[in-house]
């Protein structure tokens, strides 16, 4: 081990090259380091609030060099400098985590200015290797290519990012129809919102699940920062609740399905684990309208000139 000191401060660093992965020894090794007699904020369960202030207090030059020694642990730090991130993550991610099959964000515009920004929260099937080419090489199915269509319907001051920061259920199998993803995914939404809550404090929030990640919507609604002003599902199997009151938010609620999307046929149903409850486009839901009678099938939602992404751009110029 080295020590570096910058602006007085001391920082004990590996010597030699640090590792771009987020594997266990680089958690370790950072967990290792002191700032000011203090431990590094732990990167899997600091408090995004906590991890702002140390960041506040360490400066710039001290930042850079943690983001420099370790870019994808900070490129996903919950609570870091957004620009701090976005450095350490080629200047689009917010999150590069390799393991398994894969955590990705990737923004579309400038998280640092934007008034409004909409998280896209994807659902079964979708992970890092068709996050830019979609399920089956099918583009409309992919996060990246959603997120630049919402961005560009919705001009500017308006900044989307496509979040894949969870492990969404494989196939429609028994995973996807239980909800122990759709909580794991939502306490980590939880966890993103509130990091970049609290370095864009002047801006206000809205959030789009799609498929089996409006159920994520559903289980993060209660504990999302209050700068969430929507809540957006579509071609939902169901939200994991029997209306929109018991969502426990403040925020708008939207929904909206395709006459043709294959989630009609989902029973609207939670029994002993299985389901998500009631579909929030029902009549008794409580939810607004997306409109999507022109939409085609479960993955039309985001197809420039569909009424839904129109109505999608509406929701993310607050102009509903």
């Amino acid at each position: 081990m080295v020590a570096l000191a910058v602006s007085g401060i001391l920082l004990v660093a590996p010597a030699g090259p640090v590792s771009a992965h987020v594997v266990p020894a680089d958690v370790a090794a950072w967990s290792a380091q002191r700032y000011a007699g203090r431990a590094l904020p732990d990167p899997r369960h600091a408090d995004p609030a906590a991890v702002a202030e140390f960041f506040d207090a360490a400066g710039p030059v001290e930042s850079a060099y943690l983001a420099r020694s370790y870019p994808r642990l900070v490129n996903g730090l919950d609570g870091a400098p957004l620009a701090l991130r976005l450095a350490a993550g080629d200047g689009v991610r917010l999150l590069d985590d390799p393991r398994g099959d894969g955590r990705v964000a990737e923004v579309v515009g400038d998280p640092l200015t934007a008034r409004r920004i909409v998280v896209l929260v994807p659902g079964v099937d979708t992970d890092a290797a068709n996050f830019h080419s979609g399920l089956g090489g099918v583009l409309r199915r992919a996060p990246a290519w959603q997120a630049k269509q919402v961005h560009d319907a919705a001009g500017p001051g308006v900044a989307v990012v496509a979040w894949l920061g969870y492990d969404p259920p494989e196939g429609l199998g028994i995973a996807s129809a239980r909800t122990e993803r759709a909580r794991d995914g939502a306490a980590a939404l939880v966890r993103f919102l509130r990091g970049l809550a609290v370095q864009r404090p002047t801006a206000t929030f809205v959030l789009i699940g799609h498929s089996y990640g409006s159920a994520v919507l559903g289980y993060a609604a209660p504990a999302l920062p209050a700068a969430v002003t929507d809540l957006v599902a579509l071609g939902s199997p169901g939200m994991g609740v029997r209306d929109a009151a018991a969502l426990r938010t403040t925020a708008r609620v939207w929904a909206g399905r395709a006459p043709n999307d294959w989630t009609r046929f989902v029973p609207g149903v939670r029994v002993l684990g299985f389901g998500h409850g009631a579909k929030p486009t029902g009549a008794g839901f409580g939810s607004r309208e997306v409109p999507c009678g022109d939409v085609d099938g479960h993955d039309g939602y985001f197809v420039p000139g569909t009424s839904s992404l129109a109505a999608l751009a509406g929701i993310a110029r607050d102009m509903s």
